[in-house]
């Protein structure tokens, strides 16, 4: 399995020499299976540049899963240059985070009079299914849902292939539980013993007190839930839109800090924009 991240920032995009490390893209997570099938989650703004890539090659067949409607989950979805053409089939998945269809969620980032072309308009072929409790198999991936804790609900995946487990928790208070969220221990429970772990790191702990309930974690949080879980690897994700790269390089150090004084060998690195994982 090999994960890409295409956009790792929350909230809103930014732009900067001061974000050029990390980047200023949000969310959009490229995997693709040892047999080459392509699964993209989320369609904030690194979208664009993943459409970018793909229309270079042949691959035109693949699926979309959602973790929420939020804008910076979807507003990168007009611009994903792949459903302007009419060789393009895309399966969308979703599940219960939202009262609207899957389909409902990306046709309203394209309803005028906020952008000049109808979702009915463009040229991909679609196919929308809302699935959840039981799970999808993708080829050899094997893919489980769960309900993050998150205002307007949100759904956190896991990823299993050839024994090998991406866990995938954007959006996620730890310390706090909205309506349809989990509690922490389920988390605890869905992470156990994977080879990667990304989860929301958006705040600090001095930050946290005044942004309770908004519907995030901090990275004392999710290093903590990391550690708990047993996993190999964490991936701090959803970058405040306000943290620069000294910011985030910051608090990877003490990421590592609270991770080496509990006495772990838990690896853990900031996502970076375009950075690419593999799990083999």
């Amino acid at each position: 399995m090999k994960v890409k991240f295409w956009g790792a920032r929350g909230s809103v995009p930014v732009s900067g020499r001061q974000y050029n490390i990390y980047g200023g893209s949000t969310a959009c997570v490229e995997l693709r299976s040892k047999k080459d099938d392509l699964i993209i989650i989320d369609a904030g703004t690194g979208i664009r540049a993943l459409g970018k890539e793909l229309i270079k090659t042949p691959h035109n067949n693949f699926t979309m899963f959602f973790t929420h409607s939020h804008w910076d989950h979807v507003i990168g979805f007009p611009f994903f240059a792949p459903i302007y053409r009419k060789e393009t089939k895309i399966r969308m998945l979703g599940c219960s985070f939202s009262s609207d269809p899957v389909r409902e969620i990306v046709a309203k980032t394209m309803q005028p009079p906020g952008f000049p072309v109808k979702f009915s308009e463009i040229s991909a072929k679609f196919e929308f299914a809302s699935v959840c409790s039981t799970g999808w198999d993708i080829g050899p991936i094997s893919i489980a849902p769960i309900e993050l804790s998150h205002p307007n609900q949100g759904m956190g995946y896991k990823f299993l292939e050839a024994g090998r487990t991406f866990v995938f928790l954007t959006d996620n208070e730890l310390a706090f539980k909205h309506p349809g969220g989990r509690d922490f221990e389920d988390y605890v429970a869905f992470s156990r013993g994977a080879d990667l772990l990304v989860h929301d790191a958006d705040y600090t702990g001095a930050e946290y007190p005044r942004r309770r309930t908004w519907g995030h974690s901090t990275y004392q949080q999710a290093v903590d839930l990391a550690l708990k879980a047993g996993v190999k690897s964490l991936g701090l994700f959803h970058h405040n839109q306000d943290r620069t790269d000294r910011d985030i390089e910051e608090t990877l150090a003490a990421c590592r800090k609270l991770i080496k004084a509990a006495g772990s060998k838990l690896n853990c690195f900031a996502v970076k924009e375009g950075q690419e994982v593999k799990l083999s």
